[in-house]
């Protein structure tokens, strides 16, 4: 019967009287209540919920709802009558502040690699591969490369596909040992490495660091103020400036020596911290630590953006494809909206390993949220993309013909009528 019944909208204002809708092929009427999984703002109300009664109005189930605050709610129906042993059906909604209530989720990898690279597939390939998945924003961003992304966007230029795909490049300054993504930026910044400019604007920001007194304890500045000027370089151009996983295990060390994370970190010259990045199960302890890194920086004060990525190197031969990726709440689908909800903190890095149940991290209001939409929502989204990311396979193979520009399915408004409240 629970297959049958179907509810919506799942997703509403809080404190503000809404309606609710049912389908049942039963018909006749329903009661039930609605229960706040965080509890209520006044007093203790017993675990039984605030009590529904769906009516039928227009042929439709319908009954008046108030969630009071932000937070998820389970909504318990069964049929009027029924007896104690009739179980309840449960349904998941959510109530959100008016300052979210507008933003759709978003699902993106910030952080993958081609066969320009050292990954197994053709930058396009890869592309579609990630549509197929249920990305909505993506970048190819290969070791030293800015070039390969721009084949995949080239790719799809006859292609109504609604996935955003930006320029990037994974960024490597010369003699240091940060690794940093350029997703989004007008330029590659691996190719200003040979300009005489390079070295003298890095020996400005080293001059900067020792006026302030910063990155005592670093015996050599240059890794941190090529960092900070590469960082200043992409956002220059319009990008996001990731770093990226400071916690990688290589060479029977850590990747990148304390001291010098710790003054990125605190520097916070960076736009995202890659909080889950695209580790191995044997190397998953790196994430761990990324994680408390952040928790403990997060309660020293300092305001972290974060992201999380796969890394991938191969999308049909490999792992990590599909492991890792960011939600964001943005308030369109394009580099600026995508760089600004990053920035004000509304993402969250979303680990997905194999046969177990996805988790996200991040600020707690935003995890929150994301676990509902990871239950609720993209159960939904994810199969329409997977379909549009067939046919960009289809149409880079030659097989089938370009759908118009006009055509597109219109993935994100078709969920936002069925799933958000639009009364």
């Amino acid at each position: 019967m629970s297959d049958a019944v179907t509810v919506s909208p799942r997703i509403f204002r809080s404190g503000r009287i809404s309606k609710v809708r049912m389908t049942s092929p039963e018909g006749g009427s329903w009661t039930g209540s609605i229960v706040p999984m965080s509890g209520t703002t006044d007093s203790y109300r017993p675990s039984g919920g605030m009590p529904v009664e769906f009516s039928v109005v227009d042929g439709v189930l319908e009954a008046e709802i108030l969630l009071e605050t932000e937070q998820e709610y389970v909504l318990a129906v069964r049929p009027s009558g029924a007896g104690e042993d009739t179980p309840f059906l449960e349904f998941r909604l959510y109530a959100l502040n008016d300052d979210l209530f507008p933003l759709t989720p978003y699902k993106g990898d910030l952080h993958m690699h081609s066969d320009r690279s050292d990954g197994r597939e053709h930058p396009a390939v890869v592309a579609a591969a990630c549509r197929r998945i249920g990305m909505d924003f993506i970048a190819i961003t290969d070791h030293w490369l800015y070039r390969p992304s721009i084949e995949a966007i080239e790719a799809f230029a006859g292609f109504a596909t609604e996935m955003l795909m930006v320029p990037g490049e994974e960024v490597h300054p010369p003699e240091n040992p940060i690794h940093i993504v350029n997703f989004g930026g007008r330029e590659s910044v691996n190719a200003l490495f040979t300009a005489d400019s390079y070295r003298a604007g890095v020996e400005a920001v080293t001059e900067e660091l020792r006026a302030a007194g910063t990155g005592s304890g670093i015996s050599d500045l240059y890794p941190l103020a090529s960092a900070i000027w590469t960082f200043r370089r992409i956002r220059e151009a319009g990008g996001i400036g990731i770093f990226c996983h400071p916690y990688w295990y290589t060479r029977r060390r850590y990747d990148i020596p304390e001291t010098l994370v710790t003054a990125v970190m605190a520097g916070r010259e960076y736009d995202a911290l890659e909080l889950i990045g695209g580790y191995h199960l044997f190397e998953a302890e790196s994430n761990l630590l990324q994680v408390i890194r952040y928790c403990e920086d997060r309660a020293a004060g300092l305001e972290i953006p974060i992201v999380g990525t796969s890394d991938s190197h191969g999308v049909e031969r490999g792992e990590l494809f599909g492991w890792y990726h960011t939600v964001l709440l943005s308030r369109s689908l394009d580099l600026d909206g995508i760089a600004e909800a990053v920035r004000s903190f509304r993402s969250t890095a979303v680990e997905a390993l194999p046969g177990r149940d996805p988790r996200s991290y991040g600020p707690f209001r935003m995890v929150r949220y994301t676990q509902f939409l990871i239950r609720e929502y993209f159960p939904l989204h994810d199969p329409l993309c997977a379909a549009e990311g067939a046919a960009m396979a289809e149409y880079y193979a030659g097989t089938k013909t370009a759908p118009g520009k006009t055509s597109s399915t219109d993935i994100t408004g078709c969920l936002r009528r069925l799933m958000w409240d639009n009364a």
